[in-house]
């Protein structure tokens, strides 16, 4: 069994140490296509991510999901794992095709089984299970029928919901519905460059609305099935538009893409509306016919918390030739996934970057968790993900040292704690990720993890950020740089 050494934090801390609220939740995230492999075991039918990545050219390396790190197997070390580490919360997904593998009818119970014996795991150690219905690996056969362009694929998420509830609602209080549907309508059904890897814009807006139903839908359905004190949530990864100048047209670009990338959320979810701007930009493309009686009051459900995933800013501006929508960060394509900004650039913004060529900005989460307090003042927030990948290698010693992703968690939680001291409600933060995964079109080849993982072999190391990330949990407080444990 893989543990991780703990090393005791200096004492007392340093006098410019940051300490964050009593009953903060510290935990770690992961989702289920990237660590739980047994792709075709227990009933387990294909997602819409087996069938991308077994397309060549659609993964780096020809990798995918079968094996990934082998958690359906090795879940008892990976608990064993977040243990040693002190968090006090674990954010997963469910697999919709483990549970349900037509995306209809019921639920199968060993796939029900592998989940409650995790949960109840979890439960034993004083780790809360915090579970997501949706990271993005929607039944393939849904995806035969239509897929999320489609409105009977929310009745079918509604179901699915509801038997999810059913089974683990004596065990989980907090749950998700979807995670980060930005990236399902506009990555899978937009540019193509996450499953199913479609290209039509309007198909991309239609996935969008009907993400936002299926939502609003699953929140009712497991408010019906669970018990009152239950938690439900959606995450958003709410991008940080900034603008290249403030000449009125860079303006204009960051207004679209905010309207592409937050509003067509926020709006309908927690003001009950699209924003006009949206429907105007888009005109051209759908009069959102799509859009039927009741749907919104459907998706304005009430919600305990938001959500919120970060990991770098968005810079734009007005395109002088043609629009460079590759450089957004979320993979190349001649698709745009940005339906009605055909005329908007996207820049790498300078300094330090990830090894996805993101960059390191932790003022841009600050200037985030500030906005969302400014437009939506009663709503608690919970970060949900925030982390990096660098290129982490085992040293002859056996260890995985990544100074840098301790410097990039140190000035993130900096700003959640600045955000917090200015009056933002944030609830928790949820390091991504426990393991090295599958990282989607990437493959293998990019590491989040505070935990290294072997891919041949399957083995375990925690990396010295793991170690870092365990005595800030423990301790509540964020050391400086210098005096900190590192």
């Amino acid at each position: 069994m893989t543990t991780v050494t703990r090393r005791v934090a200096p004492a007392p801390a340093s006098i410019n140490a940051l300490r964050f609220p009593q009953g903060f939740t510290w935990g770690t995230a992961t989702a289920a296509y990237q660590i739980e492999g047994a792709a075709s075991v227990d009933g387990r039918t294909p997602s819409i991510w087996d069938t991308y990545s077994h397309t060549p050219g659609r993964v780096r390396n020809g990798d995918t999901g079968d094996v990934a790190t082998d958690h359906y197997h090795r879940w008892r070390e990976d608990v064993a794992i977040m243990a040693d580490l002190g968090v006090s919360a674990y954010r997963f997904s469910l697999s919709w095709p483990r549970v349900q593998p037509t995306g209809r009818g019921p639920a199968v119970q060993k796939g029900l089984d592998f989940y409650r014996a995790l949960t109840d795991a979890l439960l034993e150690k004083g780790i809360e299970p915090v579970v997501t219905l949706y990271h993005w690996d929607l039944p393939q056969e849904l995806e035969d029928a239509g897929g999320w362009p489609e409105r009977v694929t929310t009745d079918r998420f509604a179901d699915y919901a509801t038997l999810a509830a059913r089974a683990l609602g004596d065990r989980v209080k907090t749950w998700t519905t979807l995670n980060e549907p930005w990236c399902s309508a506009f990555l899978g059904y937009g540019s193509g460059v996450h499953a199913p890897g479609r290209t039509d814009p309007v198909a991309a807006l239609r996935a969008a609305h009907h993400l936002n139903l299926a939502h609003g839908k699953a929140v009712q359905a497991l408010r019906a099935e669970l018990p009152s004190r239950a938690r439900t949530s959606i995450t958003l990864n709410i991008h940080h538009v900034r603008a290249l100048t403030e000449a009125a047209e860079d303006l204009d670009a960051v207004r679209r893409i905010d309207a592409l990338a937050n509003r067509v959320f926020t709006g309908p979810l927690l003001e009950g509306a699209y924003p006009q701007d949206l429907l105007q930009d888009t005109a051209g493309l759908t009069d959102w016919s799509f859009v039927q009686d009741g749907d919104l009051a459907t998706i304005h459900q009430p919600l305990d918390f938001l959500g919120v995933n970060y990991y770098t800013p968005t810079l734009v501006s007005a395109a002088t030739g043609e629009a460079s929508h590759g450089s957004d960060g979320h993979g190349a394509s001649e698709h745009s996934p940005w339906p009605g900004a055909d005329r908007v650039a996207f820049h790498r913004p300078e300094g330090s970057t990830t090894a996805m060529g993101w960059a390191v900005d932790p003022s841009g989460l600050y200037d985030l968790l500030m906005r969302l307090k400014a437009e939506f003042p009663a709503m608690p927030l919970m970060i949900t993900e925030n982390g990096a990948a660098f290129d982490d290698y085992v040293n002859p010693e056996g260890e995985v040292s990544d100074p840098e992703r301790i410097a990039y968690l140190h000035g993130h939680l900096a700003a959640v704690q600045r955000a917090i001291v200015a009056g933002v409600d944030v609830r928790g933060y949820f390091l991504w990720s426990l393991l090295d995964n599958f990282e989607w079109g990437y493959g293998y080849s990019k590491r989040f993890g505070a935990v290294y993982v072997d891919y041949p072999t399957g083995r375990r190391i925690p990396k010295a950020s793991a170690r870092w990330y365990a005595d800030v949990a423990r301790t509540g407080t964020l050391p400086d740089r210098e005096g900190g444990n590192q």
